[in-house]
């Protein structure tokens, strides 16, 4: 197992209330040009289950135990493990779980609980493992109080804007930047059927009260969600 990265605090913005059941907040990443995002989701019970861990200063994790009991960690991916570690040991008693097809990564640096599957059922909380996806990624399908509903996604959607300078060039020339899509380095490194992901998205474009795509790195999407998840899906075809 890799020697494990501590507690580590980055700049991050901060705690947002996007939902009654639903956190967010921004922070930097380590040698990249773009942020990343952290999705907290409180079920029934207040357990919390977090979603692409980002450690946070002190009076952010104050006020997620004041708001629930962290329980759950889902790891989207092999390439989402930086901090992994280090929440774990602030919080030994929670389950970290993640695609079968990443486990093996995953695991090298912290111990691994299970698949997806090991969270519980719960009415606002639901995760779909994406079709055509090779890596077992899922979106997590939030349903707040009012009819609304937030799809996570990991590294399979991302809405990063243009960026100044060369990192920004960089970004241009991998086709990660310039708004929301599946990016050419996901769909290399990570897509086994892009018709098939395609399809799906399409159909998760179809959620009643679908009104915001989270995302792991760039903005949120809170205006036409449904009709910018169609386009996505549409450019993949």
């Amino acid at each position: 197992m890799a020697a494990p990265r501590p507690w580590t605090v980055l700049p991050h913005g901060p705690l947002e209330p996007l939902e009654e059941n639903l956190r967010a907040v921004t922070g930097s990443l380590p040698g990249s040009p773009m942020a990343r995002r952290m999705a907290v989701v409180r079920l029934g019970d207040r357990r919390l289950v977090f979603h692409n861990a980002i450690p946070l200063d002190e009076p952010a994790m104050q006020a997620l135990a004041a708001w629930g009991r962290p329980a759950f960690l889902v790891v989207p991916n092999r390439f989402h493990r930086l901090d992994v570690h280090a929440f774990r040991e602030r919080h030994p008693g929670l389950a970290v779980l993640c695609p079968a097809a990443a486990r093996p990564h995953v695991e090298k640096v912290v111990r691994v609980d299970g698949g997806l599957d090991l969270l519980p059922r719960d009415p606002g909380l639901e995760a779909v493992p994406l079709e055509g996806a090779r890596a077992g990624e899922a979106a997590l399908l939030v349903r707040s109080p009012g009819g609304r509903a937030t799809l996570a996604f990991g590294d399979a959607v991302m809405n990063v804007a243009h960026r100044p300078g060369l990192m920004g060039l960089l970004l241009r020339l991998l086709g990660t930047s310039g708004g929301p899509k599946v990016t050419p380095v996901f769909r290399r490194l990570a897509v086994s059927d892009r018709r098939a992901l395609a399809g799906h998205l399409s159909r998760l474009a179809a959620t009643p009260g679908l009104s915001r795509l989270l995302v792991s790195h760039g903005e949120d999407v809170t205006s036409a969600a449904p009709a910018v998840l169609q386009a996505v899906a549409a450019a993949l075809r």
